[in-house]
């Protein structure tokens, strides 16, 4: 969706179009493979059709030339540049301060007289049609982040990359296409960066060229400029749903089965600890989300975030944030530093956005010392692998413990682990809910409750699946029977 409300030609993917490379083919039996007794005829040309139909694939990918610039409409473009115009001429004509108190509607009244007394002075003649374009333009551009404006309020876009002035690709339904978005000049892109950090007491400049920031709505900001960009100054937007995703929602959505929500649900609501793993845009912290609706009412929730960005459906909730170091590298305020402080304020449970070093010790003290229910995120490909990420992570800190001694603080502080994964199609999906059992000489033990199976793709290159239940006993059941919730857990699960 360009600016001004019409489609214009991305370059990513149609609808339901199949994407010409990197769509996996089902495994078929060999030409030279012996049939089974009793099977049925198989084709043998389908195996060779299957391959060349690869090789041409890559043989296109090979020879594809991409040249990654958007195209900006002829009417947009003209707008842009009537724009470089009139602006400096409407800011001398007001006032800051007084703008600054008005709402964006209130000063889009207000500026109407403005813009065609100065379209009248450089003798330029609008339509209806052209006015309001280049009224939002100028608004934006004023009071907004400039053309992210308009991919901002597209709620189907859920991610945008800015790559320099020039290039500007959104995820919408979890494939990459280019925007028609383009920023003036290198100049314009760091003041809307600026901008952005500003807004939360943060800075972005060549002494501090990195910066995590949050939007008001919650979406996470990410920027950094040269000289470690290279292209020029790259923004990374993870934008925020205004409705709260629940549980409920995301089984509609395809991610889980009914099975899978009600035990996901029961597991939030008695108290289990959990973890959920998963890859860069998996949906983890949209899990995390979804997964404190079930968290009573009554208890006091504190969450700690590099930049905070979850949004609690619960009435007694603190968010925390850590602080970056100023300018003379002191005042840093870490992670580990607010998970201890936040021991001293009373919550019931402890909820971090994402652990990445030694905090993790402090997280699993905390889950042992009488804060149940506590949750976190983390980056891993698998519960196992979220179990060595756990012990390396505890490792790198200045702890002197034996690893011994880490996984069995592991094994008995953390009882679930999630695992969602982004697969090939956009689609998100929850692969895996894995309790930890215990420890069998130095190994952590897990059973594996949940499964997602996959069995076949269709035409238009979607995964199809199946959730699968492994119907063992639910070695959580008695933190279940202690809220009431036994029976309902145990039938989720077998």
């Amino acid at each position: 969706m360009t600016a001004f409300g019409r489609r214009s030609g991305m370059g990513g993917l149609g609808q339901g179009a199949r994407p010409a490379f990197g769509v996996a083919k089902p495994l078929k039996m060999g030409a030279d493979a012996p049939a089974a007794p009793g099977a049925p005829a198989v084709d043998r040309a389908a195996p060779q059709n299957s391959r060349e139909d690869a090789l041409s694939r890559l043989a296109d990918r090979a020879n594809a030339v991409h040249d990654g610039q958007s195209e900006q409409s002829s009417f947009e473009a003209s707008i842009h540049k009537i724009k470089e115009q009139v602006l400096p001429r409407l800011l001398e004509r007001v006032d800051p301060e007084a703008a600054a108190t008005l709402t964006k509607d209130e000063l889009s009244e207000e500026f109407r007289p403005i813009i065609m007394e100065v379209l009248a002075e450089l003798k330029i003649t609008f339509n209806r049609r052209e006015q309001f374009a280049l009224e939002k333009v100028l608004i934006d551009e004023l009071l907004g982040f400039g053309p992210l404006e308009e991919l901002l309020n597209d709620p189907d876009v859920s991610d945008i990359m800015v790559n320099g002035p020039n290039q500007t690709y959104i995820e919408k339904k979890g494939k990459l296409q280019l925007a028609p978005t383009k920023f003036r000049d290198e100049q314009h892109l760091f003041q809307i960066a600026q901008r952005i950090v500003n807004q939360v007491g943060r800075r972005v400049d060549q002494t501090t060229p990195l910066a995590d920031a949050r939007l008001k709505d919650g979406s996470r900001v990410n920027v950094i400029v040269p000289p470690l960009s290279l292209r020029g100054t790259a923004i990374s937007i993870r934008k925020f749903s205004e409705k709260p995703i629940t549980i409920d929602m995301l089984k509609d959505f395809g991610s889980m089965s009914d099975k899978m929500a009600t035990a996901l649900k029961i597991a939030g609501a008695c108290r289990m600890n959990i973890v959920i793993s998963g890859g860069t845009g998996s949906g983890k912290t949209t899990m995390l989300n979804a997964l404190s609706k079930m968290i009573d009412p009554g208890e006091r929730v504190l969450t700690i975030e590099d930049a905070a960005e979850l949004r609690l459906q619960q009435p007694h909730w603190l968010p925390l944030e850590t602080r970056p170091p100023n300018l003379e590298g002191q005042g840093a305020i870490t992670i580990g530093d607010l998970v201890k402080n936040a021991l001293r304020m009373r919550p019931d449970r402890i909820i971090l956005g994402e652990i990445r070093g030694a905090e993790c010790f402090d997280l699993l003290a905390a889950m042992n010392t009488g804060h149940d229910g506590s949750m976190c995120t983390l980056h891993a490909n698998s519960p196992r692998e979220c179990l060595g990420r756990m012990e390396n992570m505890i490792l790198m800190g200045d702890i002197k413990i034996p690893k011994e001694a880490i996984s069995r603080q592991i094994a008995e502080s953390v009882d679930l682990i999630v695992q969602v994964k982004r697969l090939r199609d956009g689609s998100r999906r929850t692969t895996n809910i894995t309790e930890v059992i215990g420890m069998e000489g130095d190994v952590i033990v897990t059973q594996e409750l949940f499964k997602f199976e996959y069995l076949d793709e269709s035409d238009d290159g979607k995964i199809i699946g199946e959730f699968r239940s492994s119907g063992l006993r639910p070695y959580t059941l008695e933190k279940a029977r202690q809220f009431g919730f036994d029976q309902a857990y145990l039938e989720a699960c077998l």
